[in-house]
């Protein structure tokens, strides 16, 4: 990259960081100074900073099946060798979910410390109705992987169907090379297509990220976090293990790598994941930013990040595990070291085809909770304060997803630490 394209990159991180701060600040006064105004109300916050901030979240949806689809032919196809493809994938796919049941368990561990549903006055909560579709399953959901129409897959943006059917796809690509060049070279055009879109939109974050952390400030303000204060303590805690502890004890352990140069590398990915609450969002800039300031080469970023955005969802799992802890002593049900067993195996399926878009969590939550018998009602305690928890447990799945890539580089000799030595 020229030094003028770094230069262009840093200025729209700064100003994605800048409008993240000023977004927060701004809606916290309006919320405390405003009083309830009408205008503030429905022309600032469900006016112009919804239209705003959800268009551009719209914006960064309409790319993600295209950029997935192809994304992930390049990446298999690039690989080139199916055998090292497989063990890629085995690798990547087994590394995310150890690290997702991991995560679970720390979430318990950590909810059960803080005991954050104890005490609570259940009269000040406001719980809301929560309609939750009928889970299908464990043979329909295994069998739902394999897509009967991939067309339907793509319109109806089902990401499992989608990445199997993309895989199958790179898997010939690689085995006929030569062959079918000509195919090759319009998957490659279409992802590069996809990738300067990508980039065109994310001129335009610093607007949507000031719009959505405003809105979000504005409607709940700090007070309304104060009966919740120990659930959310208890989620972002948890998240902190699995962010600065787990993900980085791994990444030394397996790549030798400072774990400080990496997060500070990684930082700005983090942040613009934090801002968006959408781990799909983030795919073209974290394959970036593996590439350019970690050394992880392309061929496996394309590969492994997609996928990760897809299949791993540490944060999503973290806050399922606090809030199985919170409802059930918020209703004052004892849970059993069995049903904190099955809470770890069920919030690891969940987080499988979990979609990376805003607070898909809650949905999956359901299964969860009926798993151990917690009334589904329980969802609607914390469905008010989801959306800043939804954006600090978005920015661990990405750095769940790059870290796992950067083992699966080194493992596989893709990975120049030459560039990850240099200054950030």
């Amino acid at each position: 990259m020229s030094e003028t394209g770094k230069m262009r990159k840093n200025s729209l991180t700064t100003k994605i960081f800048i409008a993240l701060l000023l977004g927060a600040a701004a809606g916290a006064l309006l919320h405390g100074f405003t009083d309830g105004s009408a205008f503030v109300q429905d022309v600032l916050v469900g006016g112009i900073f919804y239209v705003v901030g959800q268009g551009f979240i719209r914006l960064m949806q309409m790319l993600v099946v295209p950029l997935v689809f192809c994304s992930l032919i390049c990446g298999a196809a690039a690989i080139g060798d199916t055998k090292t493809l497989g063990k890629v994938g085995v690798k990547a796919i087994g590394f995310y979910l150890v690290t997702t049941m991991l995560a679970v368990a720390v979430s318990l561990g950590v909810a059960s410390l803080l005991n954050p549903g104890l005490g609570l006055d259940m009269s000040q909560v406001q719980a809301v109705d929560t309609t939750v579709t009928e889970s299908a399953g464990f043979a329909e959901t295994l069998l739902d992987i394999i897509p009967k129409n991939p067309i339907e897959a793509l319109a109806a943006g089902n990401m499992l169907q989608i990445i199997v059917f993309a895989l199958i796809i790179g898997i010939i690509l690689a085995r006929l090379q030569d062959k079918v060049q000509l195919v090759t070279n319009f998957f490659q055009q279409g992802n590069d297509i996809m990738m300067e879109m990508t980039m065109m939109i994310m001129r335009l974050a610093p607007a949507g990220v000031f719009c959505l952390i405003a809105k979000t400030f504005a409607e709940l303000g700090f007070s309304a976090m104060v009966p919740m204060f120990k659930y959310m303590a208890a989620v972002l805690l948890a998240l902190l293990v699995q962010c600065l502890g787990v993900y980085q004890i791994l990444l030394k352990l397996f790549t030798g790598l400072n774990p400080f140069r990496f997060i500070r590398k990684f930082a700005p990915v983090m942040g613009f994941a934090f801002s968006t609450a959408t781990s799909n969002a983030t795919i073209p800039l974290s394959i970036e930013t593996l590439e350019e300031k970690v050394g992880v080469a392309r061929r496996i970023s394309s590969f492994t990040v997609p996928l990760g955005a897809t299949i791993n969802m540490d944060g999503t799992s973290i806050m399922q595990g606090v809030a199985v802890v919170f409802v059930a002593q918020a209703f004052g049900i004892a849970l059993t070291p069995a049903d904190y067993l099955t809470v770890i195996a069920t919030a690891t399926l969940a987080s499988i085809g979990t979609a990376g878009v805003p607070s898909v969590g809650l949905v999956t939550l359901a299964m969860v909770f009926d798993s151990v018998g917690l009334p589904v009602a329980g969802i609607g305690l914390i469905m008010g304060i989801d959306r800043i928890l939804d954006m600090a447990r978005t920015a661990v799945n990405i750095t769940g997803d790059a870290v796992c890539t950067t083992i699966v580089a080194h493992q596989d000799g893709a990975l120049d630490k030459r560039v990850f030595e240099k200054k950030a």
